[in-house]
């Protein structure tokens, strides 16, 4: 059974689409997102929000979906969230509010949560509203739409920064406590995209 807490050798990178193109200068949706502990959460309402977005964790003794490992940018949830986790604290020294995002089953998110001690709610848009009101990016496997990995911060309700893809997993934890350590800055619509290394 996969360890999930690791990354195997040899995982495909995603390469980058565009499909993240339009999100920065965006205003999120004033959406209610359900969440893994507590009230549900509007995101559009927060000042300073991290979001990173993942396709789905995995389950203890359940097996990955078929060919999970050859999907560009599939595997790798589990350590990402943990990542994130790691550095919950430096990013809300720095006033932000952090949450995962998943459209996988609610049920399996918050045994997630519980399961790794997660400091903040992880949220839950199985309904992909966020794809259809935000336009991000999604793909199927296993007879499931999920969420492309992506992370992005947005202040006062509008994004202005964005890392797709995101490879290696965990990689866009560090990113973001390095740009938002620089401190406020104004930035047009599409000027606060970010890379991942090799993309």
């Amino acid at each position: 059974m996969a360890d999930f807490h690791a990354l195997p050798p040899d995982l495909p990178a995603p390469l980058d689409d565009g499909a993240a193109d339009h999100l920065v200068g965006a205003p999120l949706p004033a959406v209610a997102l359900r969440a893994t502990s507590g009230p549900d959460v509007v995101l559009a309402s927060l000042p300073l929000v991290v979001v990173y977005v993942y396709p789905r964790t995995g389950t203890p003794g359940v097996a990955l979906p078929d060919g999970w490992d050859e999907i560009p940018g599939a595997r790798g949830c589990t350590v990402q969230n943990c990542v994130f986790r790691d550095h919950a604290r430096g990013l809300s020294e720095l006033g932000a509010v952090v949450h995962g995002l998943s459209a996988q089953p609610f049920e399996e998110q918050v045994a997630f949560a519980e399961r790794e001690g997660m400091p903040y709610p992880l949220l839950n848009d199985g309904g992909l509203v966020l794809a259809r009101e935000l336009g991000l990016p999604t793909f199927a496997a296993g007879g499931m739409r999920l969420y492309r990995r992506l992370t992005f911060v947005a202040r006062e309700g509008v994004v202005e920064w964005v890392r797709y893809p995101v490879f290696p997993p965990g990689s866009d934890a560090g990113a973001v406590l390095e740009w938002l350590s620089r401190g406020p800055r104004t930035r047009r619509a599409g000027s606060g995209r970010s890379r991942a290394p090799g993309s």
